[in-house]
């Protein structure tokens, strides 16, 4: 059965990527089989919006299905300050694991750090391609890391596999020609650009408040930058080091609050609907600002809530019902959120709606403090 599967996952793969898996990646995939890496139960989505347990012994076909979908599938659930349950950890969907391995373009001998081990079955695939000698793979979660040893161990495949923080990277075992996260960042923390040879690659997935999707292929420059072009797929778990508890400012009859209205003749769905591009580059542009759609509101039929990372300002857009041609602003706080946004998509207009793979990223250590800054340009 797993050859079967794992031939099914390879067309599937190839479908998406318009051309056949590579041969040494294909030969990697032969040599790792996706189920080592997956625990009993699995979480898959009930239509619904949430997610439902499949577990291997009570529905084994279904189990078998989704280990060899090319899907991501949950793995692990964390409970909220809120009480929510959470998704904590997943195994990335397998075409996008192939996307990745092909831009990093990991080979022989090359010594490679990658954040976030996960179930460990891309840090499997690495150490086939790279010789497990030449694989550190670093989780936060102690839980994690003992299971992934566990499944790497039965692989056949045992890179060095850390329990740290993946902000700080490696030293032990720096420098590395490669590095690749599976988890996204806002901003590339310092070690990893100084763990990183000069002419290496650096593949990590990209996130903004605004938008959680593209993934970084960047060269260390010798000056000790970064350049590199955003690559339109991956959208990851953000890097628990970088996440960010944020208030979302609803109410705007708050004492104190006096927010100054307007109205806008941009839809709200043109910034925040299903334009990826779009929203990639207003959140390059509008730096730590997020938004949420409100549908339960009773001053409005919809509502768009825009806030920024430090819980001061707040920006409310609204749809009466009705007509699309104007919609009403309320803006508080020091910076005006919507202005911004409108700003950044007159922009990205007048810029020929650059996709994402147009937006390149300059990353240097940052002069003020210990991290490192981006600057965005278009190609």
């Amino acid at each position: 059965m797993p050859d079967e599967a794992i031939g099914d996952l390879l067309d599937q793969i190839a479908e998406q990527l318009g051309f056949p898996v590579p041969a040494h990646l294909r030969a990697a995939l032969d040599a790792v089989p996706r189920h080592l890496f997956l625990p009993p139960t699995l979480w898959l989505r009930d239509g619904n919006g949430g997610y439902e347990p499949c577990d291997r012994e009570n529905d084994p076909d279904r189990w078998w299905r989704a280990a060899y979908r090319d899907a991501p599938l949950v793995t692990q659930f964390t409970e909220g300050p809120d009480g929510d349950r959470v998704p904590s950890s997943s195994a990335s969907m397998p075409s996008v694991v192939v996307r990745m391995l092909m831009a990093l373009d990991a080979r022989a001998e090359h010594s490679v750090l990658e954040i976030g081990t996960g179930t460990g079955f891309n840090a499997a695939l690495l150490a086939f391609l790279c010789g497990a000698g030449n694989v550190t793979s670093l989780d936060v979660d102690p839980g994690l890391t003992s299971r992934a040893r566990r499944a790497l161990q039965a692989s056949g495949q045992q890179p060095d596999v850390v329990c740290a923080d993946g902000a700080g990277g490696w030293r032990p075992n720096a420098p590395y020609d490669r590095i690749i996260a599976t988890c996204s960042v806002r901003t590339v923390p310092l070690p990893w650009l100084e763990q990183t040879v000069t002419g290496g690659l650096l593949v990590i997935p990209w996130d903004t408040p605004w938008c959680n999707f593209g993934t970084l292929i960047a060269t260390k420059q010798a000056d000790g930058t970064a350049e590199g072009v955003l690559a339109p797929y991956g959208a990851f778990m953000l890097m628990r080091a970088q996440r960010v508890d944020v208030e979302l400012h609803r109410d705007v009859l708050r004492d104190g609050q006096n927010p100054a209205l307007s109205v806008t003749e941009l839809s709200p769905w043109s910034v925040a609907g299903t334009d990826l591009d779009a929203q990639l580059h207003i959140g390059l542009r509008v730096p730590g600002t997020w938004h949420a759609w409100d549908a339960e509101v009773e001053a409005a039929h919809t509502r768009l809530w825009l806030a920024d990372d430090e819980a001061t300002s707040w920006a409310a857009v609204d749809y009466d019902g009705r007509q699309l041609s104007t919609f009403a602003v309320a803006q508080y706080g020091p910076r005006r959120l919507w202005d911004e946004v409108v700003h950044a998509y007159e922009g990205y207009v007048a810029a020929g709606r650059p996709g994402v793979a147009r937006h390149r990223l300059r990353i240097s250590p940052d002069g003020d403090g210990p991290g490192t800054r981006h600057h965005v340009s278009l190609s």
